[in-house]
């Protein structure tokens, strides 16, 4: 069933994509220009940014989207999801992303993540009900609460809390290309729009640093 609606969402996502088509972009309208500009972690190519939430529906919606846009994502751009903690209760789902990414699990269960919030209502805000999860995934129960609750965990988790603030998010998901632009499906229009529109940036962003050289 979970597989099921993963394909039907990845082929719908694939159609969408597909048959977007947007005339020239506007700053103001179809995206937001940062500033002051924020720092991007990688050198020599273009920052893709989603700042997400897992319990937020319009990022789960927005997944598949993405994912097929990352199918064939440009040799020059790097992507990076980004757990937002805009409030404490956001907390719990941004060390399970940095626990996983420790762990070297994130790519095998960061789709399961979502499927178990919003299609089997799985609380995993609930550490004892985030433990029986993880072990149903095949994880060691101890191995994943030392990395839930490691300093280098918390550490991220920390630094993800000041990044909402340094790009003024408003919500989730929002998408930010090179540390100057962003967008998101309220800018866009709809989510696909906003993906959409985040590929133009990232052809605009692009040709800025071609010029910079």
């Amino acid at each position: 069933m979970r597989s099921a609606h993963r394909l039907a969402l990845g082929i719908l996502a694939a159609l969408t994509v597909a048959a977007t088509a947007r005339a020239e972009i506007v700053a103001g309208r179809d995206y937001l220009v940062l500033n002051p500009v924020q720092p991007t972690a990688t050198e020599g190519k273009v920052e893709v940014i989603e700042f997400f939430w897992y319990g937020c529906p319009h990022c789960y919606e927005l997944h598949p989207y993405l994912k097929q846009w990352l199918k064939h994502k440009p040799r020059d751009v790097e992507f990076r999801y980004v757990p937002a903690v805009a409030r404490e209760s956001w907390v719990p789902g941004a060390k399970l992303f940095y626990a996983l990414e420790a762990l070297g699990e994130l790519d095998r269960l960061n789709d399961r993540v979502y499927d178990a919030i919003h299609l089997e209502q799985v609380d995993l805000n609930d550490e004892r009900v985030l433990l029986d999860w993880v072990a149903k995934q095949g994880l060691d129960r101890q191995k994943f609460l030392d990395a839930y609750h490691s300093f280098a965990v918390q550490a991220k988790v920390a630094k993800a809390r000041q990044m909402a603030r340094d790009y003024r998010l408003r919500g989730v998901p929002t998408l930010v290309v090179d540390g100057k632009y962003l967008t998101s499906g309220t800018q866009a229009g709809s989510l696909q729009g906003a993906v959409a529109v985040m590929d133009e940036l990232v052809k605009k962003a692009r040709e800025e640093r071609a010029r910079n050289r």
